[in-house]
């Protein structure tokens, strides 16, 4: 079992900047696929970033020249860095872990939205 908790999601006005966390505990490590998702009420819930193993990175078109998703392994702990948030990108944020660690298999996951663990997650508003 992996457990896992979102941070320091909020309220921002347009153009600034969030940083989210997500801390891993339970049966943690370090190589597995992680990813972030976000959901707003009514729709499905949308990919956004993962990051394998290796450390390989992968973005969603509508987040990758803004947001960075990078994992800091000795703290077990996920971020997303968010820049130049709009009020589209309010939502509900979540993290989610899969146990696999190559890169091709953590993006197929990542493409079907299909991980082991998923975290409780952290909203965030972003007003015009």
């Amino acid at each position: 079992q992996v457990q896992l908790v979102e941070s320091w999601g909020g309220s921002v006005q347009a153009g600034g900047s969030l940083t989210l966390s997500c801390a891993a505990s339970g049966d943690t490590y370090s190589r597995y696929c992680m990813a972030w998702f976000r959901q707003v009420p009514g729709k499905e819930r949308e990919r956004l970033a993962v990051i394998s193993g290796d450390g390989g990175t992968s973005y969603a078109d509508s987040v990758k020249d803004r947001f960075t998703i990078s994992k800091d392994n000795a703290k077990y702990t996920l971020y997303l860095q968010m820049n130049n948030l709009k009020p589209e990108d309010t939502a509900k944020y979540y993290c989610a872990v899969t146990r696999t660690s190559a890169h091709d298999v953590c993006y197929n996951y990542f493409l079907k939205k299909d991980f082991d663990y998923w975290g409780q997650g952290t909203q965030v508003t972003v007003s015009s």
